[in-house]
């Protein structure tokens, strides 16, 4: 939670009671980063000048309404927003979430409920995305390491040079699979890999030195005859 707490939130609430309670409870929660604005000519500066992460919109402001500045705002700033208000008619909460809003809230409401909801919005919009690490499996007594491009054996390491990696990559991908020949030189050679077939083959004997116990009788890394070759693999880790 600790990342999320970082973020600036912006306020935006022209009765200063509320503006000071949600405030108070977002203290209380380890937000520290929080900025006020009482009508829609504050919040724009605000945003301006301050830029912050997420913000929370009354409806109802004294220079205007929160939809007309979610407007104003979108024009400069795609910042996630949360409205409060009074008004929980279905047309009001489907104008604001219709103009972009990430959330509706009706007050009265519960404040632990607000800052549950901002934090989940805060973790959808400012979440690193996911970076699927490459896989690690066993063929025999070899374990190969596509993310480090390394092959193990009995402790001994065996490094993968790059079209290697490329190729046991692209048969991983289609394990249990025929790869056909003119499949496995465009993943390394592109779209100009005529003429490579004779290449092809002496990376795929090297490969075979480094993961089968006997390369001249490959029990993983197999050839099809006239279409390419099968990687067979029996256990993943």
């Amino acid at each position: 939670m600790e990342e999320w707490i970082q973020k600036k939130v912006l306020i935006v609430e022209d009765e200063l009671e509320i503006r000071n309670m949600i405030d108070g409870f977002l203290r209380k929660e380890g937000f520290s980063r929080i900025f006020h604005a009482g009508s829609c000519k504050e919040a724009l500066v605000i945003c301006a000048s301050d830029k912050p992460d997420v913000a929370i919109l009354d409806v109802m402001l004294p220079d205007g309404d929160g939809f007309g500045l979610l407007t104003s705002i979108r024009r400069f700033s795609q910042i996630p927003v949360i409205f409060l208000s009074a008004r929980g008619e279905d047309e009001d909460r489907l104008l604001g979430l219709g103009l972009g809003a990430d959330d509706y809230i009706v007050k009265p409401f519960l404040p632990r409920e607000l800052v549950l909801r901002l934090l989940v919005i805060l973790r959808r919009v400012y979440a690193p995305p996911q970076i699927d690490r490459l896989p690690v499996f066993q063929l025999g007594d070899s374990t190969i390491d596509l993310e480090a491009a390394i092959v193990t054996i009995d402790h001994y390491e065996y490094a993968l040079t790059a079209k290697e990696h490329a190729l046991l990559r692209k048969l991983y991908e289609n394990r249990g699979r025929i790869v056909t020949s003119d499949a496995l030189c465009q993943s390394v050679w592109g779209d100009d890999y005529y003429g490579y077939e004779n290449t092809l083959m002496v990376h795929m004997r090297r490969i075979r030195e480094k993961i089968e116990p006997c390369p001249s009788t490959p029990e993983y890394l197999l050839t099809v005859r006239g279409l390419g070759y099968k990687l067979l693999v029996k256990e993943e880790l």
